[in-house]
């Protein structure tokens, strides 16, 4: 980011994937200085946004970005990802906001990622966005700086449904939860096609989950509108 303005990192100290909106509200945070301007906090990535807007920084910043991370953030995984959290809290607070993510794990690293990075943010700057909308941006894992930026939907991830129970020393029972991802659902347009097409997909997601259609439908339902009653006389 350091070529579009003054950049300031508000991060998390420990991993945080799958914590989604979560934020701190029954034990402190520890705010350590890392470097100028670079801050970890003992938290989760809406504390760090929560922390940077309301105690950090002394104005509003044009922009905050989530990410890069490991692993991809597509189509429901936006219900579950520290990383698209962030965004999300920033976009609540009418920040301009942006998730980043890279499709792979390991050795993988973010060097082509960078110029691509630079200019969604630069045009997502130069442009009036809804309120409620912020970008989530997912890179295929072998980036190229040639590869093609596609705008997408949201798709549909699949994982196994797994819960392992094992027993700890004293022979007491804990869990494990999660499986590995199956798959997704073949849907032409989406971010899971996309990405698994090897281009880079953008999709603006909306904070408005109302479903309007269906509250028009579900308004003549016979337990909604006003009711009548009769009075003991009958009239």
């Amino acid at each position: 980011m350091e070529p579009l303005g003054e950049v300031w990192v508000v991060a998390p100290s420990d991993e945080q994937s799958a914590v989604s909106n979560a934020i701190s509200l029954r034990h402190p945070l520890r705010v350590r200085e890392r470097k100028r301007r670079q801050l970890a906090v003992s938290g989760t990535p809406t504390d760090c946004v929560y922390v940077a807007l309301n105690h950090v920084l002394e104005q509003r910043p044009a922009l905050c970005v989530s990410g890069i991370n490991h692993g991809a953030n597509l189509g429901d995984d936006v219900m579950y990802s520290g990383t698209v959290a962030a965004a999300i809290e920033a976009t609540l607070c009418d920040i301009p906001s942006m998730a980043f993510s890279l499709a792979g794990y390991g050795s993988r690293n973010f060097d082509n990622t960078v110029d691509h990075v630079v200019r969604l943010a630069q045009s997502f700057l130069e442009r009036s966005v809804p309120r409620n909308v912020f970008l989530n941006v997912n890179f295929p894992p072998d980036v190229q700086p040639d590869t093609i930026v596609t705008p997408t939907k949201l798709g549909r991830r699949n994982y196994g449904r797994v819960v392992v129970e094992k027993k700890d020393p004293r022979n007491k029972a804990y869990f494990w939860l999660g499986g590995s991802e199956l798959g997704f659902d073949d849907i032409p347009g989406s971010d899971c096609n996309a990405v698994a097409e090897g281009s880079i997909s953008v999709t603006p997601v909306v904070l408005d989950l109302t479903h309007y259609n269906f509250m028009r439908e579900m308004s003549e339902w016979p337990c909604f509108g006003s009711s009548t009653r009769q009075d003991a006389d009958g009239d």
